[in-house]
Formats: structure tokens, C-alpha cells, sequence
């Protein structure tokens, strides 16, 4: 079976989102469940470390007001990772309000930490549920950001 990395946070994050258990607090008895829903040791590992990542950099990122009204320039290694679509579907994110600026650098952070050749924009869509679901205060655009999801998702014509 090859999953990758996302396929293993998708399963944790559809497991453990909307129940009243909170997530194996001891990392073996996460892998075992992992292990026993089919996932391989090495992204077991991989998803692991990508989720000790949503929470370690997000102490070292300071803006001020003059930055949020900033444009995001996007580097060399992050326009190869994050095509224009991708890039253009952070953006609209952020102008819409679901994203701030800071919400903005975790989710590019945690998007090229998948290590995944080709990036979408289902991809990008729930990384930034991950990512807003792991942060304080933010269950407004995390309400808004999965009724996008799932409104997309039934191709209903408005």
C-alpha cells in the first residue's frame, strides 16, 4: 500500500477532530493505532515529525501591523514547490480572512514540509484545516474554511 504523509494526517485529523477523544497522548500507542490502520513506519514517522512541526515555529513568528498589510514574496525553492494555482489559493485564502499572516507562513511551512513532488490545492485546503485547527482562537475561519471545503466538495452551482 503507498500512502504518503498526508494520507496518514488526513487519518488522524478525520479520527480525532470531531470526537470528544483527544489523540494518543503516548507517540508507540499512536503508532501502533497508525500501524494497525495500515500505515508504514516510515510515514508514520514522516507524519509525526510534520505534526511536532505545526507547533515548534510557531513561537518564532513576529508581525507587526505594517506586515499584514505586507505582500508575500515567495522565494525560489517555494515558486518551484507551489505552483501559481497554489500560490494564488493562499492568497485568495488570506484576503478573504480565513488566513492571517501569520496563519499564512504555517501553512507554507507545514505545505513544503510534506515533501510531496506536486502540491494541489486539495492538498492546501486541509493542511490549512490542520493548521487552523491547531491554533488558539480560530474556530471562526476554521468554520468557514471547512464549509469551503465541503461546499466545493458537493459541486453545487451557486
Amino acid at each position: 500500500m503507498k500512502e504518503n504523509v498526508l494520507d496518514v494526517l488526513m487519518y488522524l485529523f478525520e479520527t480525532y477532530v470531531d470526537t470528544e477523544e483527544e489523540p494518543e497522548a503516548d507517540q508507540n500507542e499512536l503508532r501502533d493505532e497508525l500501524a494497525r490502520a495500515g500505515f508504514g513506519d516510515p510515514e508514520i514517522d514522516r507524519a509525526l515529525d510534520w505534526l511536532d512541526g505545526l507547533t515548534d515555529h510557531q513561537d518564532n513568528l513576529a508581525f507587526n501591523a505594517q506586515t499584514k498589510r505586507g505582500t508575500r514574496i515567495y522565494n525560489e525553492f517555494e515558486q518551484k514547490r507551489l505552483d501559481t494555482v497554489c500560490r494564488g489559493y493562499v492568497t485568495y485564502l488570506e484576503q478573504i480572512g480565513i488566513l492571517s499572516p501569520p496563519e499564512r507562513e504555517i501553512l507554507i511551512d507545514r505545505l513544503l514540509a510534506l515533501e510531496s513532488a506536486d502540491i494541489d490545492e486539495e492538498q492546501i485546503k486541509w493542511v490549512v484545516l490542520m493548521v487552523l485547527f491547531s491554533q488558539p482562537g480560530q474556530e471562526q475561519a476554521y468554520a468557514r474554511m471547512e464549509d469551503l471545503v465541503f461546499e466545493e466538495s458537493t459541486g453545487s452551482i451557486h
